[in-house]
């Protein structure tokens, strides 16, 4: 494994100093970018990089970040073992948090993160984490002036209290992940990269996520949120689709509405009418992730503070059907290995 500390940190910014302006105004089309101007008092930045193994016996997702806060200001690393549910926390002084201003590169102490490689060498006495992982062919999620990400033009709006990227909708691995005494080898599995940012993450929402269809390069997520606006609250969503390298945006923003809203403790359906294709989501947690056990607990903000816990399924399945508005099939497929979570109060979502 190549030793973190040796990798070149090109025009590094040192930590807590302000960006120029110059990458204020390209990080608006730049959301792998720090999207942090380092002055907020109450922020956080999270990155989640999701990894399958070639034969899906292995799943880990790892997410970098920072939590700015007036009282426990810190960097972090975040794991999760997909096949146990166990999640583990790294915590680091924050000004072991720093990131490049030309490109997507951010180091946590000596774990480093890119949109071409990470590297881990993470120990808390107990779990070991040393790393070494090429990502490729990765597909970028496309940006605009009209659509600077997955947000759409609410990517401009200033204040919101959460903002979402996706990095990667969909690529290869090379490399390994070795866990204590155990080395896995990660060579022709698949990945996913996407991140938030802002001061707090929502009161509610349910996020689904899998790009392990039957076909490789299919991709899908959904994001159903309860949002502040203005003195008030909506009930907004985002997605994509991608099939045969056409992507499917559904949101909000693009007029796109939710036709159906169900669930149980484990279970979602979700069906959602857009301009020209209708979509039905079938979600269902893996037995181990029910909330009332003590796993797949990750730790979300409030105000910059990592003290809100919440539970993620990695190894959840999704059935996703696709058709055109004449109710043609377009595509029908399982995603497994999947993320999925339901947070808060979910009648907060309801229509």
């Amino acid at each position: 494994m190549q030793n973190t500390s040796r990798i070149r940190r090109p025009f590094l910014l040192k930590p807590f100093q302000k960006p120029s302006g110059i990458y204020e105004l390209k990080k608006i089309f730049k959301p792998q970018w720090f999207q942090g101007n380092r002055e907020d008092k109450k922020y956080f930045e999270g990155w989640y990089f999701k990894n399958v193994s070639a034969d899906g016996n292995d799943s880990w997702s790892f997410i970098p970040g920072i939590s700015i806060n007036d009282g426990d200001s810190h960097a972090f690393v975040q794991v999760i073992n997909g096949q146990t549910g166990e999640t583990l926390y790294f915590r680091f002084p924050a000004d072991q948090f720093t990131f490049s201003d030309d490109k997507f590169e951010v180091w946590v102490g000596k774990n480093y993160f890119s949109s071409e490689k990470f590297y881990l060498d993470l120990d808390d006495g107990t779990h070991r984490f040393n790393a070494e992982i090429f990502l490729e062919d990765i597909t970028e999620y496309p940006v605009s002036i009209y659509r600077p990400g997955i947000m759409g033009w609410y990517r401009y709006v200033p204040f919101m209290e959460c903002y979402h990227g996706v990095v990667s909708l969909d690529h290869g691995l090379r490399g390994y992940i070795k866990h204590n005494d155990r080395q896995i080898d990660f060579t022709g599995g698949r990945g996913y990269i996407e991140k938030d940012w802002g001061s707090s993450m929502p009161k509610a929402w349910i996020w689904m996520q899998s790009n392990h269809f039957e076909e490789t390069g299919t991709s899908f997520m959904l994001s159903v949120a309860r949002i502040p606006w203005i003195g008030s609250t909506f009930t907004g969503f985002l997605g994509f689709f991608l099939h045969n390298n056409e992507l499917i945006n559904f949101a909000t923003y693009t007029g796109a509405e939710i036709s159906e809203l169900s669930y149980t403790e484990r279970e979602v359906n979700i069906s959602i009418k857009g301009s020209k294709y209708l979509i039905h989501i079938h979600g269902v947690k893996a037995q181990h992730h029910d909330r009332k056990t003590g796993h797949g607990g990750l730790k979300a903000p409030v105000l910059g503070n990592m003290d809100r816990v919440i539970h993620e399924s990695i190894d959840a399945e999704i059935h996703v059907t696709v058709s055109d508005k004449d109710g043609n099939p377009v595509f029908s497929g399982t995603g497994l290995h999947s993320g999925l979570e339901f947070v808060g109060d979910l009648e907060l979502l309801e229509l």
